[in-house]
């Protein structure tokens, strides 16, 4: 992967020299870890005409799923405790032939910009935008090889998750015993905070799990991730609990189903955000359900578990192919429950035969 991340990083140089940066500062970790593969906390990159530089606090260890160390950069390891590495970067620019630098406004707080400047007087300071997150909004085949083992790992363990006895168990057990399975099998950890739904809580997004336990005839809803090599994906299914799913349950799983299953073939290239959230959501609206659907029905994903497109009404822009995201829809009624199902996908042209499935958990409403 060295190979590829020298290319990211030649890539950013090209837009920096054609706004006309000298230099470019990059401080927001999954920034950092796509164009290096490594991202130690509170990592600072910097690429200036002279050298490209990787500052960081000086460490004896390297946390799992932090990436390996690059033997193409060069490294400064700062010793004194609390020095900011993005500050010592920006010091560095003007002796590596730097009369301008370009760093992450939206990511830098105000204090550590204006720690920045009086650093470094004289140099004239840019804003980088979000230059890095536009390069990394079509993922290569390595990085969805990577996302593709998470999906693997994350099957796994939720499947083995359904085969045993949930009744009577607790939502935050049952959270945590799946955050163990994702390590188990491989995971550098989860991907995002395990959410478990059960009864009322079922369908509602990212419900932090409770001491609730699972009862017979309860929607237990289930939305997990794993992280691998940095990569993170998504799945999310809803069950019935310990007996045969009521009519009610039925109706409205299969009006999910269908709106998860529309808004899944509508992903194609060239296709509008907005219209995929259309497809999903147009058929919850239909049933009467608008108020009980949330804000959006799907996004990116990669090195961060919520990253662009958005698929939600207010959404612009268009999907690439090789751009992988989730389509979620999910229908909540507070105090009564509800169902999500949510899965990760590749955007794929119909020539190499559409939307890539990652994650395969049956979406069958199974009686657990």
């Amino acid at each position: 992967m060295s190979e590829a991340h020298a290319s990211r990083r030649t890539r950013l140089r090209e837009r920096c020299t054609a706004a006309g940066a000298a230099a470019a500062l990059v401080s927001r970790p999954a920034n950092i870890r796509y164009l290096t593969g490594w991202s130690p906390p509170g990592a600072a990159l910097l690429l200036a005409p002279g050298a490209e530089v990787l500052v960081h606090a000086r460490r004896g260890f390297t946390e799992p799923g932090e990436g390996r160390r690059p033997d193409d950069l060069r490294p400064v390891e700062l010793a004194e405790p609390g020095a900011d590495p993005a500050v010592a970067a920006a010091a560095l620019a003007p002796e590596l032939g730097a009369d301008s630098l370009a760093v992450e406004e939206h990511h830098l707080t105000v204090a550590r910009h204006r720690a920045i400047r009086a650093a470094v007087p004289g140099l004239d300071l840019a804003d980088l935008g979000q230059a890095v997150e536009h390069l990394r909004l079509v993922k290569d085949e390595d990085e969805i090889a990577c996302l593709r083992i998470a999906a693997e790992i994350t099957d796994q363990a939720l499947g083995e998750l359904l085969e045993s006895i949930l009744v009577g168990r607790t939502e935050r057990h049952l959270a945590l015993e799946l955050e163990r399975r994702l390590v188990d099998h491989g995971a550098d950890g989860p991907a995002f905070p395990t959410y478990v739904g059960a009864g009322p809580h079922s369908g509602a997004a990212r419900h932090v799990p409770t001491d609730r336990r699972v009862e017979e005839g309860d929607f237990l809803t289930v939305c997990l991730g794993a992280c691998y090599r940095g990569y993170r994906c998504e799945v999310g299914r809803t069950f019935v609990i310990g007996a045969a799913p009521a009519s009610w349950q039925i109706d409205l799983y299969d009006l999910v189903f269908q709106a998860q299953r529309a808004g899944r073939e509508a992903l194609a290239p060239g296709v509008e955000c907005r219209a995929v959230d259309r497809a999903a959501r147009q058929m919850l609206e239909r049933a009467g359900h608008a108020d009980a659907v949330g804000a959006s029905t799907g996004h990116g994903v990669g090195l961060e578990i919520d990253e662009d497109p958005r698929l939600s009404p207010s959404a612009m822009g268009k999907l690439d192919a090789c751009v992988p995201v989730t389509v979620e829809p999910g229908v909540h009624f507070p105090g009564r429950g509800g169902v999500r199902i949510d899965d990760t996908l590749v955007v794929r042209p119909a020539a190499d035969g559409g939307p890539e499935l990652l994650t395969i958990t049956t979406k069958e409403l199974l009686a657990l």
